[in-house]
């Protein structure tokens, strides 16, 4: 049997000190819905494990118009369902947190925990692409951001290093008239990892309905998720009509990079992503015409 030690610290610091003496040997613990599993399957097999969910700076979600949001990386993807702030302001995250498995598993798992895993496949890692978000890393050389839509190097494997955690990720505040939404495909009606997965989010001009900003996320169809920045550009400056729609719906096609595999094959995968980026513009579209965020 393999032998573990459990540590529960109750502040970042004393979680970034327990991480930087053990290395490689250490794993930090927060929803812990993919790290038990692994443990159980004898595809990680850490001799320390580290929860941080009693450390209340990593357990926190702050809003302000004025500062934007900023989301512990051991808050429960539940309690981002239940807050209202995260549903008006952040509707397509809200959205990508609640298809993660079932309410029990939502009361465990968390965005921080999704993204850190490394999957391509990961339900909220295109949606906080598209918002552009960032992540505050702690470890023994200190703090550091970095883009979410650089986090993910290849498959399981992130830019942490070796004693270094997500203290949290950083969300700007939308501006007036702005929103997001995530979709994706599954065979199954619920509680199955996506075959796509796409994200959008826009902010209009609504005197013309022009594009002023936009990002869009894929998921599933790369060894990583994908930042479509051509798609994005695509759409800045432009009056959001069917026809640029389609045009960034085809250009996000042509940023994915699938393969086939028993879930669906790489045809399949890219005839949805241009499904699904038209209906993600479509809802964020509607969306950002009828918010007045501040």
């Amino acid at each position: 049997m393999h032998a573990i030690n459990y540590e529960a610290p109750k502040s970042l610091d004393e979680a970034v000190k327990l991480l930087a003496a053990h290395g490689e040997k250490a794993r930090p613990l927060s929803g812990g819905t993919d790290l038990l599993i692994q443990l159980r399957a004898g595809t990680r097999r850490p001799e320390f494990v580290v929860d941080i969910k009693e450390i209340p700076e990593l357990a926190r979600i702050s809003f302000s118009l004025q500062h934007g949001l900023k989301l512990g990386a051991a808050v429960p993807c539940i309690a981002i369902h239940e807050n209202g702030d995260m549903r008006k302001y952040y509707p397509g995250l809200t959205e990508a947190a609640h298809l993660i498995g079932s309410l029990q598993i939502q009361s465990r798992a968390t965005v921080g925990g999704n993204l850190c895993n490394g999957s391509p496949a990961a339900d909220t890692t295109p949606a906080l692409v598209a918002l552009g978000a960032q992540a505050r890393l702690a470890g023994p050389k200190g703090e550091r951001i970095v883009p979410v839509d650089g986090f993910c190097l290849a498959p399981g494997r992130t830019v942490l290093q070796p004693g270094e955690l997500l203290v949290e990720l950083q969300i700007p505040a939308p501006e007036r008239h702005a929103s997001d939404a995530y979709l994706r495909f599954i065979p199954r009606n619920e509680m199955d990892i996506a075959v796509v997965g796409v994200g959008a989010a826009l902010s209009l001009d609504v005197s013309d309905d022009r594009v002023v900003e936009a990002r869009i996320g894929l998921g599933a169809v790369g060894p990583t998720p994908i930042f479509a920045a051509e798609a994005s550009k695509s759409l800045i400056g432009k009056t959001l009509d069917a026809a640029a729609i389609e045009r960034a719906a085809k250009l996000a096609v042509a940023a994915a990079t699938p393969i086939d595999d028993m879930r669906g094959t790489a045809e399949f995968r890219r005839h949805v992503v241009g499904v699904l980026t038209r209906r993600t513009l479509a809802i964020a579209a509607e969306r950002a015409r009828a918010a007045n965020q501040r």
